[in-house]
C-alpha cells in the first residue's frame, strides 16, 4: 500500500487552515512570499477576469513553496472580490473596511475562489468557483456598531466581513457554495484528495 502523501497549504489564512482541519485533514502550513498586488495590477492592465487572476495567484503561491516539500500535495488558494467591475482587497485598517463596506452596501458582488494543487512543480488539479452576495442597505450607524463588535476580524477577509459570524447581518441574499464564500472550493478539493489517498476512509 502506497504511503499517504504529505499535504501542504501554501497560505497564511487561518480560515482555510481551519476548513481543512475541520474536514479531518492535517496540513503543513507554509505561507509563500507573493506580491499579489503586482499580479492584480498586471491583470487589470491586460483586462483579464477576476477568475483568471485568482487562478494565477493560487498557482503562484503553490509553486513558490513546492520545492520545499518534495512529493507533497501543495494547495495554493486565492479569492477575489469583484463588484461592478472593481476589485476589492483585504482592508488595511478599520477606516478602509468602513469605506469598502459602504461601497458594497446595497449592491451585489461576486466572490471568486480558486484552489490549485501542485506536486513537485507540476500543476495536477485546479478548481474555480464563484458566489454572488447582495448586501442590504444598512445604515451607517449599524455599520459602525458592526465594525466595533467585529473588531480585527474584518481585516482578515477580502470583503471585510465573515459570513460565518456577525457578517451575516450585512446581507440580504447569498447565492453560492458556503465554502467558496469562505475562500476555498472545499468539496471538489476533498474529492480530488481522496483519489490521492488523503482523507480516504
Amino acid at each position: 500500500m502506497s504511503a499517504v502523501p504529505t499535504l501542504v497549504l501554501a497560505s497564511g489564512s487561518r480560515t482555510r487552515a481551519a476548513m481543512l482541519e475541520q474536514a479531518g485533514l492535517t496540513a503543513i502550513l507554509d505561507k509563500p512570499l507573493v506580491d499579489e498586488e503586482e499580479v492584480k495590477e498586471a491583470g487589470r492592465v491586460e483586462g483579464v477576469s477576476a477568475d483568471i487572476v485568482a487562478e494565477a495567484l493560487a498557482e503562484l503561491k503553490a509553486q513558490r513553496i513546492t520545492r520545499r516539500h518534495p512529493g507533497a500535495l501543495v494547495i495554493g488558494a486565492d479569492q477575489m472580490l469583484e463588484c461592478e467591475g472593481r476589485w476589492f482587497d483585504k482592508p488595511a485598517g478599520r477606516d478602509a473596511a468602513r469605506d469598502q463596506l459602504l461601497a458594497l452596501r446595497g449592491r451585489t458582488h461576486r466572490l471568486v475562489s480558486c484552489a490549485v494543487v501542485v506536486r513537485d512543480g507540476e500543476r495536477i488539479w485546479h478548481k474555480t468557483d464563484s458566489a454572488r452576495l447582495t448586501m442590504r442597505n444598512f445604515s451607517e450607524a449599524f455599520l459602525d456598531a458592526y465594525l466595533e463588535r467585529a473588531g480585527e476580524g474584518v481585516l482578515h477577509s477580502v470583503g471585510a466581513y465573515q459570513l460565518e459570524g456577525l457578517g451575516a447581518q450585512l446581507f440580504h441574499r447569498v447565492e453560492g457554495d458556503f465554502f467558496t464564500i469562505l475562500g476555498l472550493p472545499l468539496l471538489p478539493l476533498l474529492g480530488f484528495l481522496r483519489v490521492h489517498g488523503v482523507g480516504k476512509e
